[in-house]
């Protein structure tokens, strides 16, 4: 670990990710690692939309958002140490794999997202990472997901 972690708030992980509401699913980045590792935050609000139908009276996090946000903290990982801010990178899903759900995230959590880069490197376009969601510091999804990150000729 470097001996300066950098962080990323909510205008700067715009400048980095296309995503805005209601899909933009991390709020700040607190920890970056350079590209090896990355802590993400997450504030789960009644307010977002997907609870209204998953599931009426009975609010839980859908899964697949989950994996969204920590795919999305690992963008801005990358982003912030490859300094890809205002660069309009584009990010896509190859592959999710060994995902598992084990807590139930409902409104009123702060989801933490541990990212950890398994294969990429700068100018590399194909990444993968391993990301753990706690809350309360119980594991909540674990997987593995591979991504391609674009950048504008």
């Amino acid at each position: 670990m470097t001996d300066t972690l950098k962080s990323a708030d909510i205008q700067l992980i715009q400048r980095i990710l296309p995503h805005r509401y209601p899909f933009l699913l991390v709020d700040r980045v607190v920890e970056i690692d350079g590209t090896s590792s990355a802590l993400g935050i997450k504030n789960v609000s009644m307010n977002e939309p997907h609870f209204q139908g998953h599931f009426p009276g009975t609010p839980i996090m859908p899964g697949v958002t989950i994996v969204e946000a920590m795919a999305q903290t690992s963008a801005v990982m990358v982003g912030v140490t490859l300094e890809l801010a205002d660069k309009e990178m584009l990010i896509y899903f190859m592959g999710i794999d060994n995902c598992k759900f084990r807590r139930k995230v409902v409104p009123g959590d702060q989801l933490k997202m541990r990212l950890t880069t398994l294969r990429g490197k700068a100018g590399g376009k194909v990444w993968k990472f391993k990301g753990v969601a706690e809350v309360d510091g119980e594991l909540a999804c674990e997987a593995e997901f591979t991504a391609m990150m674009d950048l504008p000729k």
